[in-house]
């Protein structure tokens, strides 16, 4: 089944403009969300905004936007004033500049969007993915759409152009404020590392090899409560004893790898 694009826009840079279509690239109902029910008819319960100062349900229409600009005290927005606020969707996504897609720290990625040539741009949409992987650049700029204006990074994938929101500098929380301590790092212990994790070293990424076991449980126990079956707890299994000691827990951990590595090649022979 052939995608679905989910809008249209036009990348601009220079005097160069690339008509491209807009994909998810991922699926957004993958999450298993539950209703809240009334337990004692089952009753799909109805969200109700309540004002404390007068104990009663207020309706939509009676409703304002505030800003708490400061403790209980807030400036109100009418509907048209937030809608003037809004930035006009120019389906434009304006390059200021490239840079090495390496310098771009993973931190600032937020969402991720493909993009397909859009009618007529198929030669001007290979041609910028082509030099982009030929550079190793990224074209970064940005975007307009429903009714606000994103960062965007727009990086090559096998002939494929990927379009990456990126959060802005000032919505991230700063490193520096989280606590590091003050541990110190023993050589011998830093080569026990490196050798576990060489141990379960891979050269490429294979994200087929792992599933989400927790959404495979829930949706399992939905179905079985549709079928009229009691859900049980599974019993929880030990975790064993807690190392304390870094290096004893290093050495356990190389061991047990090195004994299921045997273990599997014994199996596969």
């Amino acid at each position: 089944m052939p995608a679905r694009s989910i809008g249209t826009a036009t990348i601009s840079f220079g005097l160069v403009s690339v008509p491209v279509h807009v994909y998810s690239s991922a699926e957004s109902t993958s999450a298993v969300s539950f209703n809240m029910l009334h337990k004692k008819c089952g009753t799909r319960l109805k969200q109700q905004y309540i004002c404390p100062k007068d104990t009663e349900v207020v309706a939509r229409d009676e409703m304002a936007r505030g800003y708490e600009f400061a403790k209980d005290q807030y400036v109100v927005f009418s509907a048209d004033e937030l809608k003037a606020l809004e930035e006009k969707a120019t389906n434009t996504i304006d390059i200021a500049e490239f840079v090495p897609l390496a310098t771009v720290d993973r931190i600032y990625l937020e969402k991720v969007y493909y993009l397909g040539p859009d009618k007529g741009g198929d030669r001007a949409y290979r041609l910028l993915a082509a030099a982009l992987g030929d550079t190793g650049r990224a074209a970064l700029g940005q975007y307009a759409a429903r009714g606000q204006q994103h960062l965007v990074l727009l990086r090559p994938m096998n002939g494929m152009i990927v379009m990456e929101q990126l959060h802005y500098q000032d919505e991230l929380k700063p490193a520096g404020e989280v606590p590091l301590g003050d541990g110190e790092v023993k050589p011998m212990e830093l080569t026990l590392a490196k050798q576990l994790i060489d141990q379960a070293a891979s050269d490429e990424f294979h994200p087929e090899k792992y599933r989400d076991l927790v959404r495979g449980r829930v949706l399992e126990a939905i179905q079985k409560k549709v079928d009229g079956q009691e859900i049980t707890a599974e019993p929880t299994q030990d975790g064993g004893g807690k190392i304390i000691d870094l290096m004893e827990a290093l050495k356990a951990s190389l061991s047990r790898n090195a004994a299921q590595a045997d273990s599997a090649e014994r199996r596969a022979s």
